[in-house]
Order: structure tokens, then C-alpha cells, then sequence
């Protein structure tokens, strides 16, 4: 890898980690740099996965404030992120490399839908009580969702974001920090099975995680700052842009 290349990883690794902090979906900006620099498919996504994890964590504390209060929530969500984290990379090391693609454009395209209609569709809803914690129903659903993020991540913010804003009554900015940890949370079960089961580039993971560190930082305070139908919007946007390259790629 010549020291522009380097640099262009470290650089996506940036973009990733600001990107996944306000929304989710930074895996498509690093895989395809891995993959333009001559990585394989299986190798670059297994780095990425692994490289984006403290990006992740840092994103996660940039939120810290509004995770107050949020514990016992976490804790629920957390046991279905790693059953469901532990499924997706297995499922990523032994199934073919298209099996779950022509399906994730229209889960992104469905997210993306409720996330734009979900104060709406929340008021419609209002006869039916969304708890604290949600249901048993929900714990599923955060389950698929963590499925497809030990598969491939790509846009599983914008996913779970939408799962937890039309299930659980509380603000969007204290969802998205939520979905900040267990999308952190995916990502580091993945990654262990990955270091154990496949083959890793550390060096990527190296380059990666050095710009996702500052990435989820800086992304973290961004997103903080937006108010809600702002970063309803980001969340649209950047998961229908997401859609449309898993569609052209």
C-alpha cells in the first residue's frame, strides 16, 4: 500500500467514524476505499468491521450525557446485539457473498421511511403504549437488526434507529446515542469472531481505527448539536444515498 493509499484509508476511517456517530452507514464510504486499494471483499469487511470499532466507542461517549438514565435499556438491547452480532459473522464467514445484498437496499429504503414518518406515524399509534424498554417484539427486531450488523453493518444505524424511535417513547437524540452503543456493541462481537475465525489486516484496522477515533469524536459533538427534524433529515438522507450505492455497486 503506497502512503497515499494510507492516507485515503485513514481519511475514510474519519468519514466512517463522523458518519456512524450522527447516523450509521460509514461502512460504505471505508469498504469501498479497502476494496479500491486491492483488498479482497471478505478480507476488507472483516478489517473494516474490526477497525471501526473504536470509532464506535468514541461516538458513544461523545453521546455519554444523553445516555443518562438509559442503563437497564442498554443492558436488554445489548444481550440481543450479541446473540444477533455472533449470528451475522458466522453467517458472513460460511454463506455466499450475495446472499443478504439484494434484500439490504429495501431494509435501508424501509428505514429510512420510518424514521421520516415516525413522529406521524407515532401519533397515529398513540393508542398503543410504546414503553421504556419496549416489548418482547422489540427485542427481536433489535436482534435482526444486530443479524445484519455482524453481516455487514452497512446503514444498521439508520435501521435500528428506526426501530427504537417508532417503539420506545423518548427523545431522538437520546435514541441515537442508544443506537450509538449497540451499533458499537455489533461491531466489537463481530470483530471478536473475525480476529478468531478469519483473516485480518492489522494494519488496516490500524488505519481505520485511527481516523474513527477522531471521526466519532467529532461526529459525536455534530450530531449533539442538530435538532430533531435536522437530524431526521441527515438520517433520510444519508440512508437513501446508502440505498442507492448498494443498488450501483
Amino acid at each position: 500500500m503506497s502512503l497515499l493509499e494510507a492516507v485515503a484509508v485513514v481519511a475514510a476511517g474519519f468519514a466512517a467514524g463522523t458518519i456512524n456517530a450522527v447516523v450509521g452507514s460509514g461502512t460504505l464510504i471505508t469498504f469501498p476505499t479497502l476494496l479500491a486499494v486491492g483488498y479482497p471483499p471478505v478480507v476488507a469487511n472483516v478489517s473494516n468491521a474490526v477497525g471501526l470499532v473504536p470509532g464506535s466507542m468514541a461516538g458513544a461517549w461523545g453521546y455519554r450525557r444523553e445516555l443518562s438514565g438509559q442503563r437497564s435499556r442498554m443492558v436488554r438491547f445489548g444481550m440481543a446485539g450479541v446473540v444477533g452480532a455472533v449470528g451475522g459473522a458466522l453467517l458472513l464467514l460460511v454463506l455466499p457473498p450475495g446472499a443478504f445484498e439484494a434484500i439490504v437496499p429495501g431494509l435501508i429504503v424501509l428505514g429510512c421511511t420510518l424514521v421520516a414518518i415516525q413522529p406521524w406515524l407515532a401519533r397515529r399509534l398513540k393508542q398503543r403504549e410504546r414503553k421504556v424498554d419496549g416489548g418482547a417484539g422489540v427485542w427481536v427486531l433489535v436482534l435482526a437488526t444486530a443479524v445484519y450488523g455482524g453481516y455487514f453493518g452497512a446503514a444498521q444505524g439508520v435501521i435500528l434507529l428506526a426501530v427504537l424511535g417508532l417503539s420506545l417513547d423518548d427523545s431522538l437524540q437520546r435514541l441515537n446515542a442508544a443506537k450509538n452503543v449497540q451499533a458499537g456493541l455489533v461491531n466489537l462481537v463481530a470483530g471478536i469472531v473475525f480476529v478468531i475465525a478469519a483473516d485480518v489486516d492489522w494494519a488496516v484496522v490500524g488505519m481505520i481505527a485511527l481516523g474513527a477515533v477522531g471521526g466519532g469524536l467529532f461526529g459525536a459533538k455534530v450530531g449533539r448539536s442538530l435538532p430533531s427534524l435536522v437530524l431526521r433529515g441527515v438520517v433520510v438522507v444519508v440512508g437513501l444515498v446508502a440505498a442507492v450505492a448498494m443498488v450501483v455497486r
